[in-house]
């Protein structure tokens, strides 16, 4: 059974000084089955705190419970470093998340509320209750929820419990956009040109945007994560922009102001992780390249930046402490830059918390940064200076998320993971997560399934890594973003570091279509395909335990198997034959040898073409033929048949695809916000029709023709389904 693990052995030379640092922090949790979630917290936890003592002085006392505000991942995150520091743990859930992996883990739980995190993670009320409860010394709050919550900060202070984070001051001027833009202006930080007030209206959106000149970015003052956040153009999509940037960030924050500032167009979103101490040091721990974004939110990031040079670097570190130490923060940060293509930069904003992709820097560095953030709540100071801080290898961060890659990038998608296994037998990987198989993907939250994490001696070892990881990564029963993921870092544009936060839509102007088979890679489809359809009818042909032959489906003593392939609306006529693990297989006039184990139980299958490895996971197989295949990241549907079983299929009649020009249906799941149009309304294509939110996000629905409004199937507060059908035009 594998569980959690943690690879911090062995000491490597770095720093000017001569210090010996850990080796790159990488852990995962993984749940091989459900009957073993039981000893999941005992067994595994207790693992890993002997293998987590490296880096850890047993005699510094902090605190002896932390409760944890937060759900998934991120208090998973939380918990092994408490572990590993000997500290109890509460973990807080909602009732929906009652069995989540988090909860388990956690030595103690508490209910806060029901699914909404209205009434569950962001009921400060309940929180504190569960804090008196268990007399918990100090609360981490993780990232998004409450962790930038000023007044939360507050609540605790008044009961004298440490809230592991910046001061209430700090959280106040950085958690502020407005504010802290004008603070970083003071502290002489490179800032973008904007507006540094509060956007009352849509009409003063609008002026000033006129003044600013477009294109400009809307976004909230408070939160982040790309939520609250629109580019506009011109005049109307400022005023789209201000209404659904203002609902977001009242839904994600509980505050809809907003700001507006001059939108730098093809920038890189570079950030530089600070930490700071209650005495008033402060280091910089390099730099996090997060330009590959879909929304405003970050999909894939690295550290280092390939783009960076070491003037550069120190420029932007130093103005990153010298904002930190205006503000005298206390705690784990990051300050956002924007950087163009000729290194000039511009503070965005500045996160007081743990941010999502702390991981990379962790592997970089080899600090714990959840360890450090619990010392200086303790009021320790930090043990490193900056000349301490090492750039040790490369590490690769891609956020796996349950959504479709194939609409905008990735919508959201819902449903119950049936069966889920980490890459984490591989070298370099480190996952973070905070589910298990069994595990719900639900509207309510986050549809992050996983950090994948990959860390080399260099940017090729690591790329290759990540790579090998996500196609031995295993995630069946909801829609996932592994294929978007590997068509990234396969991409020539990528490897050579010329990407920005265009990226996405710049190489895929059409949206995401999956990978685009090359010759080889298309013959070596067929050829693996093929194999596997006979590896099939053979197993087929024998009782599991017995070699009593079944009324054979292709007969025995056949050499050779003529079949036809369908990929791609085109058909191949194969010829296959097998001698052992080996099947040489004839295809459009060349001829393949596939080898492998041929176990068809298993979820993966490593084979072997022509001397070329490729990891493959066959999704299902129909007795129709159709098999899905997921192979370089992408599932293709392949219908495979005898040649006989092809002559016959063409009686066959074929399921008329339903006319959707005169339907609109919803493209994800998720609760109608508003509806604009009723029975007997005259729409234009484009107009929007209703808004759907789905995982914080609102996203709005428009007709896709001119047409009258023949009838409307829902409501505001309705939760519809993907595909539910919405409006119907005559």
């Amino acid at each position: 059974m594998a569980g959690l693990w943690v690879g911090m052995a062995g000491l490597v030379a770095a720093g000017r000084r001569g210090r010996r640092w850990p080796q790159p922090l990488m852990w995962s949790v993984s749940l091989w089955s459900l009957k073993h979630v039981a000893l999941y917290s005992r067994q595994h936890l207790m693992v890993s705190r002997s293998l987590c003592s490296a880096g850890y002085d047993s005699n510094e006392k902090t605190f002896d419970k932390i409760l944890i505000a937060n759900r998934g991942e991120i208090a998973c995150r939380v918990i092994k470093t408490c572990k590993k520091m000997g500290i109890k743990t509460v973990a807080i859930h909602s009732d929906v998340d009652a069995s989540s992996v988090h909860v388990k883990m956690a030595d103690e739980a508490v209910c806060v509320g029901p699914a909404p995190t209205s009434k569950s993670y962001l009921n400060m009320d309940a929180i504190m209750e569960a804090i008196k409860k268990t007399r918990a010394q100090a609360v981490h709050p993780g990232y998004g929820f409450l962790s930038e919550n000023k007044e939360f900060a507050k609540c605790l202070a008044a009961e004298d419990v440490v809230f592991i984070g910046p001061d209430t001051h700090a959280i106040q001027a950085m958690g502020d956009k407005i504010e802290s833009k004008l603070l970083a202006k003071k502290a002489k930080v490179n800032t973008i040109p904007g507006f540094d007030g509060v956007v009352k209206d849509a009409d003063e959106a609008v002026r000033i945007a006129r003044e600013i000149g477009y294109p400009v970015m809307i976004k909230a003052s408070a939160g982040g994560g790309g939520k609250g956040m629109r580019i506009a153009w011109d005049d109307e999509e400022t005023r789209d922009g201000f209404r659904f940037s203002s609902q977001e960030a009242a839904s994600s924050f509980g505050d809809d102001r907003l700001l507006i500032e001059k939108f730098i167009d093809n920038p890189r979103h570079i950030e530089i992780q600070v930490l700071g101490d209650k005495h008033g040091n402060a280091v910089w721990l390099n730099e996090r390249e997060c330009s590959i974004q879909r929304r405003n939110q970050k999909v894939v990031e690295e550290a280092p930046s390939i783009f960076l040079d070491s003037k550069t670097r120190r420029a932007m570190g130093e103005q990153a402490v010298a904002l930190a130490k205006a503000v005298k923060y206390s705690s784990a940060g990051t300050v956002e830059f924007l950087v163009d293509s000729k290194k000039n930069f511009y503070f965005l904003e500045m996160n007081t918390r743990l941010q999502v992709e702390h991981p990379v820097t962790e592997c970089i560095t080899g600090l714990d940064l959840v360890q450090e953030m619990i010392r200086v709540a303790k009021g320790y100071p930090l043990r490193h200076k900056q000349a301490d801080i090492p750039i040790n290898g490369w590490a690769v961060e891609c956020r796996v998320y349950a959504e479709d890659p194939y609409k905008s990038f990735g919508l959201p998608s819902i449903g119950r993971l049936s069966q889920y296994q980490e890459p984490i037998h591989l070298p370099g990987v480190r996952v973070d997560s905070g589910i298990q198989p069994g595990s719900d993907i639900s509207i309510y939250y986050d549809p992050m399934i996983s950090k994948l994490i990959t860390y080399g001696s260099d940017r090729t070892e690591a790329l290759k890594r990540m790579e090998d990881a996500l196609d031995n990564y295993i995630i069946r029963g909801v829609t996932h973003n592994i294929a978007l993921l590997r068509e990234v870092i396969i991409n020539s544009r990528f490897i050579e570091g010329d990407i920005n936060t265009k990226f996405l839509s710049d190489v895929y102007p059409d949206g995401f279509k999956g990978h685009k088979l090359t010759e080889n890679e298309r013959k070596q489809l067929l050829a693996i395909a093929s194999s596997l359809f006979v590896a099939f009818q053979l197993r087929a042909q024998r009782f599991q335990e017995h070699e009593t032959s079944r009324v054979p489906i292709i007969k025995p003593q056949m050499a050779n198997w003529e079949l036809s392939v369908k990929l791609h609306d085109e058909v191949h006529t194969v010829i296959a034959s097998n001698s052992g693990p080996t099947f040489s297989v004839e295809v459009d006039g060349s001829k393949l040898n596939v080898t492998s184990t041929w176990n068809l139980a298993s979820p993966l299958l490593s084979v072997n073409v022509d001397g070329i490895q490729r990891t493959i996971q066959c999704l299902s197989r129909e007795a129709g033929g159709n098999m899905s295949i997921q192979f370089l990241g992408t599932v293709y549907q392949v219908h495979v048949l005898t040649k006989l079983a092809a002559e016959l299929n063409k009686f066959m009649l074929e399921k008329v695809a339903e006319d959707t020009s005169s339907v609109l249906r919803s493209p994800m799941p998720g609760v109608v916000v508003a509806v604009s149009v009723k029975p007997g309304d005259m729409v234009a294509e484009g107009q929007e029709i209703c808004v759907i939110e789905a995982m914080k996000m609102q996203n709005s629905m428009t007709a896709g023709k001119t047409g009258k409004v023949k009838s409307v199937h829902c409501k505001a507060g309705d939760t519809v389904g993907e595909g539910d059908l919405l409006v119907e035009l005559e």
